[in-house]
């Protein structure tokens, strides 16, 4: 099993059925686009095709898709924003299920937001802002979806997930619709309940505070500010590419052992943020692999520190 963006992949044994999916995806009006690029799917900008990709719409939509998937032995993966995400150059030999612009609704009521897996953090950060609700500020400017967000408790500036959410409604391994309260998601530094199985988290729900909407918009303003000066917007990647080690920072580890600038390909260890591996403009997915694997074992042999990888690998 890899993990993608918000989720999960599962490995089936049967050859694939176009027309059977395509027939069920008209039922539940969901489009499919057959042998489509991912390229264009995820923030690092390469990567191959997946045989279907497939735009749910409803969480029941998504339900149905996974349990006739997993009855036929179809493989298949989720996907989000595709922000924290490598896929391989060869593609992927299955079917997405993309959570993004037709599964991205917002409902207010009071100080509670719920929104469905496929909303952009983004959005649902000045959506807070717009009503005067306070909590989200330091999440502004983290790319990808909210499900995305929460299935790696994704945090910045002091602020995590966990400091908001307080439910979600996942799909559990049987295929049915649940709900689970914070407290028993497992939230931890870039980990989550839903990292550890094969739940599939259709809807967040976060509970902040009433705040003053200029206030707001300024925070999440300097925010911006501080992710544009330090981190290199400019360039394709999938954000920080290690996680953080205990007892230091992988930025600092990198720019200490002088890799800054280091290249593989078309992949580069950032001038502006050691943290980042960016995309030049041409580099595929084992040029960064290959540059990843030559970072961490310069940092292990100069420094002692083990770094890992912190997007994952669709495949």
């Amino acid at each position: 099993m890899k993990l993608s963006d918000n989720f999960f992949v599962e490995q089936g044994e049967t050859m694939l059925d176009i027309s059977e999916i395509s027939q069920l995806c008209e039922e539940l009006g969901c489009k499919i686009t057959p042998e489509c690029s991912l390229r264009e799917y995820i923030t690092f900008r390469f990567g191959g095709p997946c045989r279907a990709l497939i735009s749910i719409n409803s969480a029941e939509s998504a339900a149905k898709l996974i349990r006739f998937m997993r009855e036929k032995g179809i493989k298949y993966g989720i996907l989000g924003r595709g922000s924290n995400v490598l896929v391989p150059d060869e593609g992927f030999d299955g079917v997405i299920l993309l959570f993004g612009s037709d599964f991205a609704g917002i409902q207010v009521n009071g100080s509670t937001i719920r929104c469905d897996a496929g909303a952009l953090l983004a959005s649902v950060c000045v959506r807070a802002q717009q009503l005067g609700l306070t909590g989200m500020e330091n999440l502004f400017g983290i790319p990808g979806t909210v499900g995305g967000a929460l299935y790696m408790n994704a945090g910045a500036y002091g602020s995590e997930m966990k400091d908001v959410v307080v439910s979600a409604e996942y799909i559990d391994k049987d295929c049915n619709i649940r709900t689970i309260s914070a407290e028993d998601m497992d939230l931890s530094y870039r980990h989550s309940f839903f990292s550890e199985s094969e739940n599939v988290i259709t809807s967040v729900t976060v509970e902040l505070q009433k705040g003053n909407a200029d206030e707001i918009k300024a925070a999440m303003t300097e925010c911006m500010t501080k992710r544009s000066s330090k981190q290199p917007l400019d360039y394709p990647s999938a954000g920080s590419t290690f996680k953080r080690p205990e007892g230091s920072y992988a930025s600092l580890l990198i720019e200490q052992c002088g890799l800054k600038g280091m290249t593989c390909g078309g992949a580069m260890v950032s001038e502006k943020h050691s943290g980042f591996v960016v995309n030049k403009g041409y580099a595929t997915c084992a040029d960064v692999l290959e540059l990843c694997d030559k970072v961490k074992s310069i940092v292990k042999e100069k420094t002692g520190y083990v770094l890992e990888l912190e997007p994952v690998i669709l495949g």
